[in-house]
């Protein structure tokens, strides 16, 4: 959720922000969406009215990289209005929990400190000090202090803020950073400031995880791609990035179902680190970038044509997951009636609307009284847990997943 950066041109990029060389090839645009996705929306009309941009991605051939070349990053409130916490899906749970424990034990992180750059409400932060660091360090406008329930709370300091050069000072021995970076437009000039908090504490660890573009372009999961994402990786271009400005990548690989790209790395130590799986793939992803228009055309058509057909037919079609794919799924397709309304796990979205279209968001148990005919799950890892409450609700929908 985590813009961590406060500067950035109202003009569109024509360099490209993460090599400072290349040229950026724009290959992807849509008109006039809602420039938060994840900000609680108090009513329809709020929803419905809330400042649109337009979104034109733009691919670098030199670094693989792909970015909004004409995002404004002015437009954000990020806050404690921000509802961007996955923290109460158990699948997500299980997830979290498993590479926060695999992190302490594989880079021996024991007694050890972590600052987290875009910690959103501190659970991951959390969860690496419950597993045997010794203190962590948070920074994030949107954490609420009294939403964090864990017994190493003595051990946890949080700033409520954006990261910036002010907080560089901070030092730790892990830089931990998730799904952050996407947030942020000029990812080099962020990796500097990053080289600048570590300073010449050489054996200082850098965790990053983040969306893969890769997959986004060959599915074509437009879904993913949405305003507060200004920036695109693939496994290549974040450790192209991560060499650029001094850091050997030691990790680089796909979790959650092959969707988060996460790597580790830390300052080069001047001898050459020998190319990692995943990092050869200009070739590969220039082709996807050349393909993608045509697959999202058809694929655009393809749901609309199926949506249409079921609303026609009178039957009641509502979309599980109210977070920023369903947002982008919603608004690029230009959804409004065909949809009744949107159900979403977390608590906290309940009774709040959709950005964009005005869409009510509910919690799951209502659809025991309006029972849909279709569910259109925006996220296919969800599939089994979703699955499950359905039928525990003695419901049969159709699930489409996307």
């Amino acid at each position: 959720m985590k813009a961590q950066s406060k500067t950035g041109s109202d003009s569109g990029v024509t360099l490209c922000p993460n090599c400072e060389t290349g040229s950026m090839e724009a290959f992807y645009e849509v008109k006039g969406i809602p420039v938060h996705s994840v900000l609680l929306m108090p009513s329809r009309d709020h929803a419905v009215d809330y400042p649109k941009r337009d979104l034109k991605l733009g691919f670098c051939p030199s670094c693989g990289f792909i970015s909004n070349t004409v995002f404004d990053p002015t437009v954000h409130e990020y806050s404690t209005s921000c509802e961007e916490s996955q923290g109460f899906s158990p699948t997500f749970n299980a997830f979290a929990k498993s590479l926060a424990k695999r992190w302490v034990d594989q880079y021996d992180l024991s007694g050890k400190s972590v600052l987290e750059i875009g910690c959103g409400k501190g659970e991951f932060l959390a969860l690496m000090v419950e597993y045997g660091m010794a203190r962590g360090i948070g920074i994030d406008p949107a954490f609420i202090p009294e939403r964090l329930d864990t017994p190493v709370a003595s051990k946890l300091e949080f700033i409520q803020d954006l990261y910036d050069e002010r907080y560089t000072h901070l030092e730790a021995d892990v830089v931990c950073c998730r799904h952050t970076l996407e947030h942020i437009s000029p990812t080099s000039e962020f990796m500097r400031k990053v080289r600048k908090t570590i300073g010449d504490r050489p054996d200082t660890l850098l965790l990053f995880e983040l969306p893969d573009v890769y997959r986004v372009l060959k599915e074509p999961a437009f879904w993913d791609i949405y305003y507060e994402h200004c920036s695109y990786f693939t496994t290549g271009s974040l450790a192209r990035l991560f060499r650029r400005h001094g850091f050997d990548p030691l990790e680089l690989d796909l979790e959650y179902d092959d969707q988060y790209i996460v790597i580790a790395g830390k300052p080069t130590s001047g001898t050459p680190v020998p190319m990692l799986e995943g990092e050869d793939d200009l070739e590969s992803v220039s082709a996807e970038v050349g393909r993608f228009p045509e697959k999202f055309r058809k694929l655009k058509e393809s749901w609309l044509s199926k949506i249409n057909e079921l609303h026609s037919a009178g039957k009641r079609i509502v979309v599980w997951g109210g977070g920023s794919k369903c947002v982008s799924f919603l608004t690029t397709l230009g959804l409004g009636e065909q949809i009744d309304f949107v159900v979403d796990i977390n608590p906290h979205k309940h009774g709040k609307f959709v950005p964009g279209t005005g869409h009510a968001v509910r919690s799951p148990e209502t659809l025991r009284q309006d029972r849909p005919d279709c569910v259109i799950l925006m996220n296919p890892v969800y599939e089994k847990e979703v699955g499950e409450q359905l039928d525990g609700m003695g419901l049969n929908p159709l699930v489409l997943p996307v």
